[in-house]
C-alpha cells in the first residue's frame, strides 16, 4: 500500500521536483528548511515545512537526528533524501528504518558497498565489471600513494574514496605536483564527506563519461533505462548531460547496460541507481555507482516518458518494477544543461547574491525547466549554486540542440554571475554538433568558449538611453521649459551629451530627443534613429533603423540592465563631475575571487614568496581554491584567519615587492 505522506530531506531544485510528483500522486509533502532557507521555493511549494537548524549544512540538512525529529513531528510516513546531503548515507537509511519510516532509497548495505570507491572497485572486479588501472588500498601514507602513482604512470587522478560530485578530485600530470594536489584533494574530501581517504587511478586523456540508469525491485528484477553521456564537465562536475549517448552502437549500449545491471545485482540493489563508466576507444571501465537519484535524471525521463520519482515511491513500498526490460522504450533525444551562479572567467568561482531578476523560458513539449529558486531569492555561500536545469527534447539530437539553444537565449538572470553564456557557446560549438565529446571538451575549446560576450549593439544603447531619459527628473511646473525631457535649448537643436559605460567600456554618446518615444543618437560617429515603445513594465519594443527587437530593460540604482538577443548588458551613465575614489592598490594586494571559508594559511608576515607560491586556501561550496602570490616579494600582512568566512573581494594578504640592489 502506498504511503500517504513524504518528507523530503533536501532543499532547492530536487526538493521541488519530488514535491511535484508527490502532489500528482495525492501524497502530502513535507519540506525541511534551515534558517537560510526559511523563505525558499521548496518551503512555499510543500504542504508543510519544518525548521531543522542553522544555515550550515552540518547543523541542518546533514543532521540526521534533526531530520528524523522533523519526520516524527510532521507525521511523515516516508523520507526521500533527494541527491547530495544524506542521500548516500547508510546511517541515515538505518535511522529512518529504526524510526519506522520508509526510506526511499536502496538498503543500507548497498549504500555501504558502493560508498567507498575503493571497496566498490574490488567488488566490481569480483563481479567481472572492467576497471581502470589504479590503487584502491587502505594504506593512505602519502609516500605510499606517491609511489603507487609512479607505478601507474602519469597523468593520474586523485579521487576521494567517499562521495562524488567532483569534490576531492585532482589531476596530477607530474610527480613534483603530487604532494600539493594530494593535500588539496584530501582537504576537500574531509570537508565534503568527513573522510579523507583517496584512491589513485590512471587518468585517461580523452575519455567519455557514460552512465547507465538502473532500477531494481525487491523481487530481483533489475532493468537498464539506457545511458547518459555526461562528458562535458568543469572541475570534474557535469554541466551538460544527454540521452542517449551519441555515436554509441546498439552493441555497446547493450554491453554497458548488462554490466550496470550486473553491478546492481552484485550488491542486492533496490531502487534507482546509476552506474558510471569511463569510456575511451572501444573500451569502458567502472568508475563508481551512485546509490540515489541523479541530478541528470530528467533526460532519461524525457526519452522514456517515465517518472523516476514515482518509480522510487512504488519500489519503496514493495511493488514490482512497473515495466520489464523489453517494455521500456526509448524515443528521441534529450539534453540537459545545469545553470549555475558562477563565474566561468574566474575558474568557475561561485557567485553569491540576490536574484534581482529571473525570467525563465516557457516550458513546452520540447522544453522542461527544473528550478528551486525564484526572483528575489538569495544564492548563498552555504549551498550548491544551481539556479536551474534546462532540458530540451526532440525526435533527434539536432532538433534537441536547436530547442536548447533557443531556450537558453530566453533565460534572463540579474544579480549573480552565471554560466549561461558559456552554455550557449558550448551547444553552438561545431564539435558539440558532431558529438566530438570527452571530459576535456571545455579545456580543449577554452579560447572559443571563454571569449568575451558580444559588445552592446545600437539596439541595446537605444533601450538604455530611453530608460535614462524616462527616469530624468522634471521641474513639475507646467509653464517651465525644464518640465520636459527633450534637452530643450534656446536658439539651437536640442541634444544631450552623455558618457556611457557599457559592459565596462566607456564611450561618449550625443542624444537628440524628438518626442516621448523617439530620439536620435550619435554613437562613435554613426547617427541612429530610435523609436521605443513600452509593451510591459520591463519590456520595450526598440526600432533602430530597420531592426525591431523586443528587449527587457531593468533599472537598479544607477545601473541599467538590458537583455537583448539572449545576452545581458550592464550600462550606466557617468556623471563627469562626480568625485572619484582613490584607485585600488596594485598587485601587492591578494584578494578573494569568491566568498568562502579560509581553510589554511601558508605564509606569515616577513616570509619571502615567489610568483605562484601558495598563500591561502579558500573553500567555497565544498571546493578548495588556492590563492597564490601574484609576484615575488615580502609578506607584510596576513589579514585573515583559519576558519574565517570571507566575502568576495576581501583582502587576504599584502605583499611588498623586494627592493633590488
Amino acid at each position: 500500500m502506498m504511503f500517504d505522506s513524504v518528507l523530503i530531506a533536501n532543499r532547492g531544485e530536487i526538493a521541488c521536483r519530488i514535491i511535484r510528483t508527490a502532489r500528482r500522486m495525492g501524497l502530502r509533502s513535507i519540506a525541511v528548511f534551515s534558517e537560510a532557507d526559511r523563505d525558499a521555493a521548496h518551503v512555499a511549494l510543500a504542504d508543510q515545512a519544518v525548521a531543522i537548524g542553522p544555515a550550515p549544512a552540518a547543523e541542518s540538512y546533514l543532521a540526521i537526528e534533526r531530520i528524523i525529529g522533523a519526520a516524527r513531528a510532521s507525521g511523515a510516513t516516508a523520507v526521500h533524501p533527494g541527491y547530495g546531503f544524506l542521500s548516500e548515507n547508510a546511517a541515515f537509511a538505518e535511522a529512518c528504518a529504526a524510526a519506522g519510516l520508509i526510506f526511499i532509497g536502496p538498503p543500507a548495505a548497498a549504500i555501504r558497498a558502493m560508498g567507498s570507491k575503493s571497496a566498490a572497485k574490488a567488488l566490481m572486479a569480483r563481479a567481472g565489471v572492467p576497471l581502470v588501472p589504479g590503487y584502491h588500498g587502505d594504506d593512505q601514507d602519502p609516500v605510499r600513494l606517491e609511489a603507487e602513482a609512479a607505478v601507474i604512470g602519469y597523468p593520474v587522478l586523485i579521487k576521494a574514496s567517499a562521495g562524488g560530485g567532483g569534490k576531492g578530485m585532482r589531476i596530477v600530470t607530474a610527480p613534483a605536483d603530487f604532494a600539493a594536489f594530494l593535500a588539496l584533494a584530501k582537504g576537500e574530501a574531509r570537508a565534503a564527506f568527513g573522510d579523507d581517504h583517496v584512491l589513485i587511478e590512471k587518468y585517461l586523456t580523452r575519455p567519455r563519461h557514460i552512465e547507465i540508469q538502473v532500477f531494481a525491485d525487491r523481487f530481483g528484477n533489475v532493468v537498464s533505462l539506457f545511458e547518459r553521456d555526461c562528458s562535458i564537465q568543469r572541475r570534474h562536475q557535469k554541466i551538460i548531460e544527454e540521452a542517449p549517448a551519441p555515436l554509441m552502437s546498439e552493441a555497446q549500449r547493450l554491453t554497458m547496460g548488462e554490466a550496470a545491471c550486473a553491478a546492481a545485482r552484485a550488491i542486492d540493489y533496490v531502487g534507482a541507481g546509476t552506474v558510471e563508466f569511463i569510456a575511451e576507444g572501444g573500451e569502458f571501465h567502472f568508475m563508481e555507482m551512485n546509490t540515489r537519484l541523479q541530478v541528470e535524471h530528467p533526460v532519461t525521463e524525457m526519452i522514456t516518458g517515465l517518472d523516476l520519482v514515482e518509480w522510487q515511491f512504488r519500489v519503496a513500498v514493495g511493488e514490482a518494477l512497473p515495466l520489464t526490460q523489453n517494455e521500456i522504450e526509448r524515443v528521441g533525444h534529450a539534453i540537459e544543461v545545469r545553470i549555475y551562479a558562477e563565474d566561468p572567467a574566474r575558474d568557475f568561482a561561485p557567485s553569491t547574491g540576490t536574484l534581482h531578476h529571473l525570467r525563465l523560458p516557457e516550458p513546452s513539449r520540447h522544453v522542461r525547466i527544473d528550478s528551486g529558486v525564484r526572483e528575489g531569492d538569495a544564492v548563498s555561500v552555504h549551498y550548491d549554486p544551481m539556479i536551474a536545469k534546462l532540458i530540451a527534447w526532440d525526435t533527434d539530437r539536432d532538433g534537441a540542440i536547436r530547442h536548447l539553444a533557443q531556450a537558453l537565449a530566453g533565460f534572463e538572470i540579474d544579480g549573480v554571475r552565471n554560466n549561461i553564456g558559456l552554455l550557449r557557446r558550448i551547444v553552438t560549438e561545431a564539435d558539440f554538433a558532431v558529438a566530438d565529446l570527452d571530459t576535456g571538451f571545455i579545456a580543449r575549446h577554452e579560447a572559443a568558449l571563454m571569449a568575451a560576450a558580444p559588445q552592446a549593439s545600437a539596439v541595446v544603447y537605444a533601450a538604455a538611453i530611453d530608460r535614462w531619459l524616462r527616469d530624468l527628473p522634471v521641474s513639475g511646473d507646467p509653464a517651465s521649459p525644464w518640465n520636459v525631457r527633450t534637452a530643450w535649448r534656446l536658439n539651437g537643436e536640442a541634444f544631450q551629451d552623455l558618457m556611457v559605460e557599457a559592459d565596462g567600456a566607456a564611450c561618449s554618446v550625443r542624444v537628440y530627443p524628438r518626442s516621448e518615444c523617439a530620439f536620435g543618437f550619435d554613437l562613435e560617429g554613426h547617427i541612429h534613429q530610435a523609436n521605443v515603445t513600452a509593451v510591459a513594465p520591463d519590456r520595450v519594443r526598440v526600432m533602430v533603423g530597420g531592426e525591431v527587437v523586443t528587449v527587457t530593460v531593468l533599472r537598479r540604482e544607477d545601473l541599467i540592465v538590458v537583455f537583448a538577443h539572449g545576452h545581458r548588458h550592464a550600462m550606466r551613465v557617468i556623471d563627469p563631475f562626480a568625485a572619484r575614489g582613490e584607485a585600488a592598490a596594485g598587485g601587492g594586494r591578494v584578494v578573494t575571487t569568491m566568498p568562502g571559508r579560509v581553510m589554511a594559511i601558508g605564509v606569515a608576515p616577513g616570509d619571502i614568496v615567489a610568483a605562484g607560491d601558495l598563500l591561502v586556501t579558500i573553500e567555497a561550496m565544498k571546493v578548495q581554491f588556492r590563492m597564490t602570490a601574484p609576484g615575488g616579494g615580502v609578506v607584510r600582512q596576513v589579514l585573515c584567519s583559519v576558519g574565517e568566512l570571507v566575502e568576495d573581494g576581501a583582502e587576504l594578504v599584502t605583499i611588498e615587492a623586494e627592493e633590488r640592489a
